[in-house]
């Protein structure tokens, strides 16, 4: 039988902030964005605040009306990263099966490990805290879907077994919430036919739950009995890329069309480096919306062509856009995602049709930008939409590109447009 650990960093970024500003855990505590540019709610809190009913993801508003003494932190992602490093090095002293989850989740494989999984647990629990001053729970099973609910079982800092014959008395009187993968929308729609702990869900025919939720419903129904196959992956092995995607919340809201140009197009300017990163293409382009009253949509469609490209990802944008949302209210949130990915050697689409060629001509360009951005900063070639105001044809071509100068000054004789000669050249 395997032995897998599923480790959760209690309270991970308001710890690490505590270990840097010891008088933060006088009382309760969070972290949290930055209310000025609406990113005004809670990261993470400290015990004391968790047990006044503050939540992670809540606005800060709601947070004070139950917590009024509460203290705010900003967040230091920096410090969170090099504090995740530090105790994956440790998890990496006991196997090099370590499958991150977020900075503050790891999952190990320790089935090949000489010592009994319980040892190594309470050996990890006890080196975190007295090492690095942060505490951690662990959870002790025979797969990954066991191990996770079993580091969610007690907190803070502990270590909780879940054996097979353990299922019926510890986890099928659980919520359904408490069951990875199961989240709001699904408990809704289960809670509507009176399916509300993990053990309703495991004792239903697995057709009905299929019929119900779609093949996913077959995987819930396999969690809830108990019953996951998936491996650990070893330490540096990356997941397969599904999307790629970049959202973001502004400053002041949107309220008219120019306004979501300039911000699609940025978006899709990130999006898009990031494809060609990895060398990926999409074959199809998704986004979101979200109003001032947080009502959401989101839309996608099919492109003609596979792609990498920042014009083309923006205009299939716009274009869902334009078609699907009709300015009730203005505009808070925007997204952009790249789906239905694909490997860039094997896109074998080959033609010499003008569409086809002027898109390579656009990702052989953008790909000279990344090469610049890489070695001189994201700055070096940024955009500028002086030009923008007024065209909707070709929006992208119109743009200035400006690269900095020796003085490290923006300097408009590198105008890059369509071709970016200037810059390949």
């Amino acid at each position: 039988m395997r032995a897998i650990l599923h480790s959760d960093l209690n309270c991970f970024f308001a710890s690490v902030e505590q270990l840097y500003h010891p008088e933060l855990a006088r009382g309760p505590m969070a972290v949290c964005g930055d209310p000025d540019k609406r990113h005004g709610i809670i990261l993470a809190k400290n015990e004391q605040a968790k047990g006044l009913g503050v939540k992670t993801g809540e606005a800060i508003w709601e947070a004070r009306q139950k917590c009024p003494d509460l203290i705010l932190q900003p967040a230091h992602g920096y410090l969170y990263v090099r504090c995740s490093d530090l105790v994956r090095s440790i998890y990496e002293e006991y196997t090099d099966l370590v499958e991150p989850y977020g900075l503050d989740e790891c999952w190990l494989d320790v089935s090949d490990n000489l010592q009994p999984p319980v040892r190594i647990a309470e050996e990890i629990r006890r080196r975190v805290r007295e090492e690095l001053g942060l505490t951690v729970s662990i959870g002790v099973s025979y797969n990954k879907v066991m191990a996770k609910l079993g580091s969610d079982y007690k907190k803070p800092d502990a270590v909780t077994i879940i054996r097979p014959q353990d299922i019926r008395t510890m986890v099928w009187p659980l919520p359904l919430s408490a069951l990875f993968y199961c989240g709001p929308h699904t408990v809704r729609k289960l809670a509507r036919i009176n399916i509300r702990t993990i053990g309703d869900l495991a004792q239903c025919e697995a057709g009905y739950i299929r019929k119900i939720l779609g093949k996913n419903g077959l995987g819930l129904w396999n969690f809830a009995n108990g019953v996951d196959s998936s491996e650990v992956r070893p330490s540096g092995e990356q997941e397969d890329i599904k999307s790629v995607g970049n959202s973001t919340t502004l400053p002041s809201d949107l309220h008219n069309r120019d306004e979501v140009k300039r911000t699609f197009l940025r978006l899709a300017d990130k999006v898009a480096s990031r494809l060609r990163k990895a060398n990926m293409v999409c074959r199809g382009v998704q986004i979101y919306v979200r109003d001032t009253e947080l009502l959401s949509i989101e839309r996608q469609s099919k492109l003609y062509m596979s792609t990498c490209v920042t014009k083309t990802l923006y205009e299939q944008a716009m274009q869902l856009f334009d078609e699907h949302y009709f300015w009730q209210r203005p505009i808070r949130s925007l997204g952009l995602r790249a789906i239905d990915l694909m490997e860039l050697k094997e896109d074998r689409q080959l033609s010499f049709l003008t569409e086809f060629k002027e898109e390579e001509r656009w990702r052989e360009a953008e790909t000279a930008i990344d090469i610049v951005r890489e070695r001189y900063g994201n700055e070096a070639v940024t955009r500028d939409f002086r030009y923008c105001r007024g065209s909707d044809n070709h929006a992208v071509a119109s743009e200035l590109y400006r690269s900095k100068d020796k003085t490290g000054r923006l300097a408009d004789k590198h105008v890059l447009p369509l071709g970016f000669q200037a810059l390949k050249e």
